[in-house]
């Protein structure tokens, strides 16, 4: 943060940027999705809050968190945070996003000293309520071992077995998952020929972000709303055909669950070669986070391998790593849906009819995420 105020506003040579972007929002929401919970371990608003709860005498929260708030706090918070990632003119700016970070974790810790941090990190706080979504596609977890220490040991499960025996979201926490998905959806989409011929902006003289910041705006807020629209027409239907019309909300709940896997997969392919390379900057940059000259880990002269994806044989490797992932991604959400849809009707039968309406969602958008991956973009 502080080099983000007092250090170099080149976003490849200032750490904050490059942490933000492709060390947190990126390489830890992969790691989060392989090994699950270790986000827990380094919630950077923990301590202040245990600190100030100390000093305060409040051991408690001062007020419960109304329940039908829901998880509208973390939607309104991470539609806020997609589109300062993807619409605003200078989201690597390193000042303009050190204010936007402070601002953002100083108004979640206050309301974690109203609310309590448990509850405000669960469906408040967008970055920890996302993590912990995502956290359940991981392999490892932990188990009670039982007896009075409360001891717990790590063990590991197959990919998605979390997921198929969570608990059903609210309304508020389905769309809270098809947002995040909805919205890297989106990012692939606003680059396309096809987006920016639709709103008037020759892809060859690309006029910059802002001059497209209405457009990208709406385009956000529609892709989100048309992916939550079909999500649960999908499900509605699937219900109708099985005789249960009036258990959607409820089936929602549990299916969208299977959202992970794709939002984590379309994370993989969509960011993976960005990756790649801003990790290799970062590393440099927090070598020298003021730009003094200094090398506090060795690698502040490293060398940028900024090729590293070019030529032929590396473009046909990772368009693979990424269609492979989004394929992957959605074998696996296929899977984790039908074993929740066969505990909710308890037939295999029923359960198989109740899918077909979403099979057919997962088939569109698989081919929509790899179409992505093969339009030509700009911008």
């Amino acid at each position: 943060m502080a080099a983000g105020f007092l250090g170099s506003r080149d976003p490849l040579s200032n750490p904050l940027p490059l942490v933000v972007w492709a060390v947190f929002w990126v390489g830890l929401t992969l790691v989060q999705g392989l090994l699950g919970g270790v986000w827990r371990w380094i919630n950077p608003w923990h301590a202040p809050w245990r600190v100030l709860a100390a000093l305060s005498g409040r051991r408690v929260a001062a007020r419960e968190l109304p329940g039908r708030l829901g998880y509208w706090p973390a939607i309104l918070q991470f539609f806020a945070f997609v589109w300062f990632e993807l619409v605003h003119p200078a989201p690597d700016d390193p000042a303009v996003l050190a204010t936007a970070v402070t601002v953002y974790f100083v108004a979640n810790l206050a309301a974690m000293l109203v609310f309590g941090h448990e509850a405000w990190s669960r469906q408040g706080e967008c970055l920890s309520a996302f993590l912990r979504m995502m956290a359940r596609l991981g392999v490892v977890e932990g188990r009670d071992e039982g007896g009075e220490a409360g001891r717990r040991r790590l063990a590991l499960c197959l990919p998605g077995a979390k997921l198929v025996n969570a608990p059903a979201l609210s309304v508020g926490g389905a769309l809270f998952l098809l947002l995040a998905l909805s919205s890297v959806s989106f990012d692939g989409l606003m680059r396309t020929f096809f987006w920016l011929g639709l709103i008037g902006v020759n892809p060859l003289e690309f006029p910059g972000r802002s001059a497209v910041m209405a457009s990208s705006t709406v385009g956000l807020a529609a892709a989100f709303a048309l992916l939550a629209a079909a999500f649960f027409a999908a499900v509605a239907l699937g219900e109708g055909l099985v005789g249960r019309r009036g258990e959607t909300l409820r089936s929602a709940g549990a299916l969208v669950w299977s959202i992970v896997p794709i939002a984590t997969a379309y994370h993989v392919a969509h960011y993976l070669p960005s990756l790649v390379i801003d990790v290799q900057y970062a590393l440099a940059a927090l070598s020298d986070p003021f730009g003094s000259g200094a090398d506090l880990l060795g690698t502040a002269h490293l060398d940028v391998q900024a090729g590293a994806l070019l030529g032929a044989d590396r473009a046909w490797l990772v368009w693979n790593l990424q269609a492979g992932a989004i394929v992957a991604g959605h074998l696996l959400a296929v899977l984790v849906a039908h074993v929740v849809a066969d505990r909710l009707h308890g037939s295999v039968q029923a359960a198989a009819r109740s899918q077909l309406p979403l099979a057919v969602l997962m088939v569109f958008y698989t081919v929509l995420g790899l179409w992505l991956l093969s339009a030509p973009s700009a911008g």
